[in-house]
């Protein structure tokens, strides 16, 4: 073989190594991101259950939504990671059509009329319960978005906090 040619095969394989080493390594940073964070948020329990109104007026039960996932995104009006990720949920909604619930929980808000003027401009298509402090205090909420998922038998089973995109909601959702 042409040393030339062996030379250059041999650079090319250790630059995709490096490369895939490269993306191993962000990818551990981002996990370790991502555990860290949701460190305290309460997994592996059942899900603190509640009766929240609709912006539309209706009531909305948590223990009665069971026999589907549930994603629950807590959120706030002021929050500009939250507006990012609005498009995300309805996204996602769309995507998991009848197979999962995708419920949005607007808490830390001064005004209902701050949540509906959220609504009005991001074109929200899914269901937003009004929450308040209490339950942020159930569910441990700190940031904004926490988005947690809820299992078919009512246990919050994971948790994400930040922004996510469609593809890790579904992926934490059918985890």
């Amino acid at each position: 073989m042409d040393p030339l040619k062996h030379a250059w095969s041999r650079a090319r394989e250790r630059w995709w190594v490096r490369q895939l080493m490269d993306l191993a390594l962000v990818a551990l940073v981002l996990v370790a991101i991502a555990t860290w964070q949701t460190r305290h948020l309460p997994t592996g329990a059942p899900a603190p259950d509640f009766t929240l109104r609709t912006l539309s007026g209706e009531q909305v039960r948590l223990s009665e939504l069971r026999g589907k996932p549930v994603v629950l995104a807590f959120w706030a009006p002021w929050c500009g990671v939250c507006k990012a990720e609005s498009s995300t949920l309805s996204g996602l909604r769309s995507t998991v059509g009848g197979s999962a619930h995708v419920l949005s929980v607007a808490v830390a808000y001064e005004h209902e009329e701050d949540v509906r003027r959220f609504v009005r401009e991001h074109e929200v298509d899914y269901p937003v319960l009004l929450g308040g402090p209490e339950l942020m205090r159930a569910y441990s909420v700190e940031q904004f978005p926490t988005t947690f998922f809820v299992s078919s038998d009512g246990n919050l089973e994971r948790a994400a906090v930040g922004y996510t995109t469609r593809l890790g909601l579904l992926w934490r959702l059918w985890l």
